[in-house]
């Protein structure tokens, strides 16, 4: 079964039926019980303007080990099964899912049971391709039957309610496969706890409506919260805890904009801008990073980073990374994974912090421009990475990478 990779709790819609027991660790009726309360946000979508899941059950356990037939589950049951559109909770937008009951202590194994795609409902799970507006299905993964298995931590107090938020990230979770256009889903979430802290700002509305336009929040070169900024411009990265953040925008074919040492405290909105002073970074040629991932392991859950280096005296004397792109390998024929990403040759614009109504002040970092880090990850195996030549207008640099 294809474990999906940082798939940390469920997708949309999911808590909106009661709780039913399947064994002793699981009975809603014990003595000492707290809450669970969610609420769904998504990230962007690359190329879809919409993604539909339909949710058939939750199921959670205390053991990280407990298989499907053993005792101790608790079912959260959807009746009638619910379709969800992902994509309607881009830029700070909530869905409240609701809250149950749950005996206390700590839940490590979560398994998210998807409706199959039937000659009845061919399209419960879909994608609407925002090249031609057509809808397609979605194929889910294998054995939905007991459920895709994840680990998750949650903490179940007596009399508290554990209240979070998951973060869902379409655009790295929807891959194609095959030459006959199928598409499939690997969902990318995370958890968070619901926080009021942020970061908000705005980007030229002229950049937002070419599309694919990602704005995100990142620490150690990994992405903490993404969206995409609404028709105005304007964007929210909320919820995210209190923290030093690195502002991280692109866009096809625009320079990249990173912004340093975003200052995020508790039950705050920090401010990047306002919008007279919008993200606008200019137009840039572009190249072509792709290859092929192979070997004997599993290399359809393969997935690559892209990274580009910042020069520390851009980042207050600490090396630096971030993240550009990312995803799953595509299988675009049998047995075939490629990825490929356009990425932009102009130095990217690097400025500090300051909180508005200050202004960034932003500086050409061009020992980086073009270079950019490939980063391979598996699960099960040793990450692989590959440092690409200087990538120029129009070319196209090839990097294969192998498991094991």
């Amino acid at each position: 079964m294809k474990l999906l990779l940082n798939l940390k709790l469920a997708l949309g819609g999911l808590l909106v039926a009661g709780l039913a027991a399947c064994g002793g660790g699981g009975s809603s009726g014990s003595a000492s019980s707290g809450t669970l309360r969610l609420a769904l946000t998504d990230a962007p979508a690359c190329g879809y303007d919409a993604v539909n899941v339909t949710v058939q059950k939750i199921r959670v356990h205390q053991s990280s080990s407990a298989s499907d037939a053993d005792g101790g589950w608790s079912e959260i049951v959807l009746s009638p099964a619910r379709q969800i559109d992902l994509l309607n909770l881009t830029n700070g937008v909530l869905d409240e899912l609701g809250q149950t009951p749950l005996p206390t202590g700590k839940y490590t194994q979560l398994r998210l049971v998807l409706a199959d795609n039937t000659g009845a409902n061919p399209l419960a799970n879909s994608v609407v391709l925002t090249s031609d507006k057509s809808k397609v299905a979605l194929k889910t993964p294998s054995g939905q039957q007991s459920g895709v298995k994840t680990n998750i931590n949650i903490d179940i107090a007596a009399n508290q309610t554990a209240d979070f938020v998951l973060d869902f990230d379409a655009c790295k979770s929807v891959v194609t496969a095959g030459g006959s256009g199928q598409y499939l889903l690997k969902p990318v979430i995370s958890v968070i706890p619901r926080l009021t802290s942020g970061v908000a700002g705005f980007v030229d509305a002229l950049i937002v409506a070419n599309g694919n336009t990602n704005v995100s929040l990142q620490q150690g070169g990994g992405v903490i919260k993404a969206t995409m900024p609404d028709s105005t411009g304007k964007f929210l990265l909320q919820p995210v805890a209190p923290g030093n953040y690195t502002l991280v925008l692109t866009a096809p074919g625009r320079t990249t904009a990173i912004v340093t040492n975003v200052v995020v405290v508790a039950n705050t909105v920090a401010s990047v801008n306002a919008s007279g002073t919008a993200l606008n970074p200019p137009v840039s040629a572009s190249g072509t990073a792709g290859g092929a991932v192979t070997g004997t392991a599993p290399v359809e859950d393969t997935r690559i980073r892209v990274l580009q280096p910042l020069t520390p005296a851009l980042t207050g004397g600490t090396p630096t990374s971030v993240e550009i792109a990312g995803r799953f390998v595509d299988n675009l024929t049998a047995g075939n994974y490629t990825y490929a990403y356009p990425l932009v040759v102009n130095a990217p614009l690097v400025a500090p912090y300051v909180a508005s109504p200050g202004l960034l002040v932003f500086t050409a970092d061009t020992a980086v421009a073009g270079k950019y880090t490939l980063d391979a990850s598996l699960t099960g195996y040793a990450n692989k990475t590959a440092v690409l030549p200087t990538l120029a207008s129009g070319a196209t640099v090839t990097t294969n990478f192998t498991f094991p």
